[in-house]
């Protein structure tokens, strides 16, 4: 299967970096988010990207023409011509297309704009700012056995501060620790989806999480992959940070390679 990562929004809650490229080419260990990302789904053997850029496109295009610049030794002879030579080359199995699917396009509107690298079979799709331990065999194997248009990857994300029992009448009864149970399940993206989705997508305006999926809902064909797992977005620097110090400890639940 192809996989659609979404690359091309501004960032705006990450605005410390984000000013300077786009989230997903934000890094984190010293490599892109959107590179983990890929990292991860190649661990599962899925090796072919379609990257939905929009904003700071350039950004993407340049970081993967000069891949084996930013990750490998070059020696540049310049009494030679300038000859390059690259030592020891890091290459990976991967096939990337890069697509400006607009600046301004919601992600409906972007996966669209991508239908023609697809063709006509099945394809995963996520979001170019989170990362997770999830299963991509057992995604897969989810959506095939249940035979609706759409999976989604639900999770639980942490709760940061202690809960309180309220009475109806204002009353604390206790103050107590969060525990994972007190979060509702959220979209984690991670999705496998159908060609037919595209019938659900209008224009460049459609919100994916929207229109799409409300009526994918509606009509019975949306399941939720229920992820236990870790899973975590980067949405601020804070996030960052977190997942900095997951890397750094050899801790990070999602290097699978």
């Amino acid at each position: 299967m192809k996989c659609v990562i979404l690359a091309g929004g501004f960032g705006t809650r990450i605005s410390e970096e984000s000013h300077l490229k786009p989230k997903p080419m934000i890094e984190i260990g010293g490599q892109p988010i959107l590179w983990h990302i890929m990292k991860m789904y190649s661990a599962f053997g899925v090796n072919e990207f379609i990257i939905c850029a929009g904003y700071m496109q350039t950004c993407i295009k340049d970081y993967f023409a000069n891949y084996y610049l930013h990750h490998s030794d070059v020696t540049f002879d310049f009494k030679d011509s300038g000859n390059v030579t690259v030592h020891s080359n890091v290459s990976e199995p991967w096939k990337v297309t890069v697509v400006d699917t607009g600046l301004n396009t919601m992600t409906g509107g972007r996966i669209g704009n991508v239908r023609s690298y697809l063709g006509d079979e099945p394809f995963l799709m996520t979001y170019g700012d989170g990362v997770s331990d999830v299963d991509i065999h057992a995604l897969i194997a989810f959506h095939k056995a249940h035979g609706k248009l759409a999976t989604l990857t639900a999770v639980q994300p942490n709760v940061r501060f202690g809960m309180l029992d309220i009475s109806a009448n204002s009353e604390i009864h206790a103050f107590r620790e969060k525990e994972i149970e007190d979060a509702g399940w959220i979209n984690a993206g991670f999705m496998v989806l159908q060609p037919e989705i595209f019938d659900y997508i209008e224009g460049p305006a459609t919100v994916f999480e929207r229109e799409p999926l409300m009526r994918l809902a509606s009509e019975g064909q949306l399941m939720a992959y229920q992820h236990k797992g870790f899973w975590q977005c980067m949405d601020t620097l804070r996030e960052k940070n977190q997942l900095e110090e997951l890397l750094a400890s050899g801790t990070a639940p999602w290097v699978k390679w």
